[in-house]
């Protein structure tokens, strides 16, 4: 690798992996890739699975970019995904969208094959200005079923990148666009079908601003005025959607996070409960373990072990 380039690879990641709560800053570990720290210096990033994740014995650790989007093609081989904290199973011929600052995690089985492609956020924006659209289907860490395209596409913008060709730049932007449109191709087939869709507008608004203000505690029936709806209604469409009410959601969101801070950070619990806006430690204490079944510190303890 020349020394012009090296910039392109350099990574504060750290080879041997640490403990997941090892973080003493209190914060979710983030990293800086491929000029990450000022701007990414080519159109996009693209390498092997192995190129990186041989040098951490096939785990990288849940972390995440503020700028970046990537796309992990899984060509063969498998492992596990961490994402946003779930766990699930990688198999051969899988295409995992990570969105900007969204929490992941890798554990590869040695010898897993396949590529990452790692766009700046600003260069996704450009691509996807004139598609509201697909920018909705891929701002959710997901799985997604690859197909034969998108195994050409990536392993034509794997070609493309490591090359010195002409128009190389302009190559790469429509591989970029043609790879993001695919992904987002494959969301849309997961998805229900449009009538069910046109039912879930009111949830899917109701969500962005469940994320957008879970931490101010608002209670159901400022959603609802903020949606321009009946309490009630709001209820009814949330409860069809998911089986319990608008409340449960704003609750789980409020543990969702909470969960993700007793296992990626050391941050004292009473500063988590803070953090998420309750005013009393106690309190959230109670919400987390009816919510979860044990209280934070048994749940951080054994999520530890």
């Amino acid at each position: 690798m020349n020394a012009g380039n090296r910039h392109l690879y350099d990574s504060n990641m750290p080879r041997r992996r640490p403990a997941p709560t090892a973080n003493a800053t209190g914060a979710i570990a983030g990293y800086a890739l491929f000029g990450e720290s000022a701007h990414l210096p080519d159109v996009l990033h693209c390498e092997t699975i192995a190129a990186r994740s041989a040098l951490h014995d096939w785990e990288l650790e849940p972390h995440r970019h503020a700028r970046l989007h990537q796309l992990v093609f899984v060509e063969a081989g498998g492992g596990s995904a961490q994402l946003e904290g779930a766990t699930l199973a990688l198999a051969p011929m899988t295409l995992v969208n990570v969105p900007p600052g969204h929490v992941h995690g890798f554990s590869f089985a040695p010898g897993t094959a396949g590529y990452v492609t790692t766009l700046a956020a600003e260069m996704r924006d450009e691509v996807l200005a004139q598609a509201s659209d697909v920018r909705r289907l891929l701002a959710t860490s997901r799985l997604l079923r690859a197909d034969d395209e998108v195994r050409s596409t990536t392993r034509a913008v794997w070609h493309e990148y490591g090359g010195r060709a002409a128009a190389r730049a302009l190559v790469l932007r429509g591989l970029t666009a043609t790879l993001l449109g695919l992904a987002a191709r494959l969301a849309a087939a997961a998805e229900p079908p449009p009538a069910a869709r046109r039912e879930s507008r009111l949830l899917g608004r109701f969500e962005a601003l469940v994320e957008a203000h879970y931490a101010e505690h608002w209670p159901v029936a400022d959603y609802a005025r903020a949606l321009a709806v009946t309490p009630t209604h709001l209820s009814r469409i949330v409860r069809a959607a998911t089986g319990g009410p608008a409340s449960k959601v704003i609750e789980m969101r409020l543990v969702h996070e909470a969960r993700r801070h007793l296992v990626y950070t050391q941050a004292p619990i009473t500063a988590v409960a803070y953090g998420l806006g309750f005013a009393d430690p106690a309190y959230f204490t109670r919400v987390f373990s009816r919510a979860v079944g044990m209280s934070p510190r048994e749940f951080r303890a054994r999520a530890a072990a």
